[in-house]
């Protein structure tokens, strides 16, 4: 059995930027700080939602370095290494290694992409040459790669890969996949909005957007589920179900930034090619904040 890097709610936190595009640190561990006394599980930086893909390779670095002094330790820190470029994934892995995360977040190749048997090399290469537990990230809608349940099969034989970080929406392949690795690979949900369901498949938690917004009552979803008390679980995916779907409502992240903005936190702007959210989406990310019992500065 593979004990999960960690089991809960983990945000995969915003990067707040000023108003020039530098990445505001300052902010960033007033949110770390916010997110740890609102009870969340763990902490995923440099992933997606802090907008990996346009953070220089400096910012990438020491965003993980600051995350990792300010957490301190106190919940497990998962930080996004991913790249279409194995060399490059296993840099950037090894350097997080050393500045001491729990945890790595490892997309699958995009764009070049490739087969399944690439896969299993691809994070084979790199899980042999780290010193700290991999997540597989499957996000077919960004990449156009989706994992098969074989392969998760043979990925969870290699004692480096934990598990995976789910988002193809398939509910068939996590239900093959847990039947295949048992208790050998863990499973995380990558979509908020199917939390609930992914943990009655034997999840273990879930990565989440929605976190940045509401962090302690993910948090709570996930310990009602794991307490037995899958009904308040089910009730809390349905009461928020309306602010995880307008989450997304355009690209993530520019809604949960944009929502993190109207919260009152210094967000600031998004890079290009992210931009600005369409006039209407805004107003309705605005109802469904207050809907969801926030209040908007």
């Amino acid at each position: 059995m593979k004990k999960p890097i960690f089991t809960g709610s983990s945000v995969a936190i915003i990067t707040p930027m000023h108003e020039d595009g530098s990445v505001n640190y300052g902010e960033l561990k007033n949110l770390l700080e916010y997110q740890i006394a609102s009870g969340t599980d763990s902490v995923t930086i440099c992933g997606t939602t802090g907008e990996s893909p346009a953070l220089t390779d400096e910012e990438h670095r020491e965003a993980i370095e600051f995350t990792v002094k300010t957490v301190a330790g106190r919940v497990p820190v998962i930080a996004g290494t991913g790249s279409n470029d194995t060399a490059y994934a296993l840099a950037l892995s090894q350097h997080a290694c050393e500045a001491g995360v729990d945890g790595l977040l490892l997309v699958t190749p995009y764009y070049n992409k490739t087969t399944q048997r690439g896969l299993v090399r691809h994070y084979e290469y790199i899980a042999d040459r780290v010193s700290k537990p991999m997540i597989v990230y499957n996000v077919p809608g960004r990449t156009g790669v989706c994992c098969a349940a074989e392969t998760y099969h043979e990925l969870s034989k290699h004692p480096m890969i934990n598990g995976v970080k789910e988002a193809s929406g398939n509910f068939t392949l996590v239900a093959h996949t847990a039947a295949l690795c048992g208790d050998e690979f863990n499973i995380w949900s990558g979509n908020d909005d199917q939390t609930v369901p992914i943990l009655s498949l034997g999840g273990k938690g879930v990565i989440s957007v929605f976190a940045n917004v509401m962090p302690r009552e993910m948090h709570e979803l996930t310990a009602a589920y794991f307490s037995g008390n899958t009904k308040k679980a089910a009730e809390l995916q349905l009461k928020y179900f309306d602010l995880m779907d307008t989450l997304f409502v355009e690209v993530n992240p520019i809604p949960v930034k944009t929502a993190m903005n109207l919260l009152g936190y210094a967000a600031g702007p998004l890079r290009m090619p992210l931009c600005e959210m369409a006039p209407a989406n805004v107003e309705k990310l605005k109802a469904s904040l207050q809907n969801a019992g926030l209040t908007l500065k």
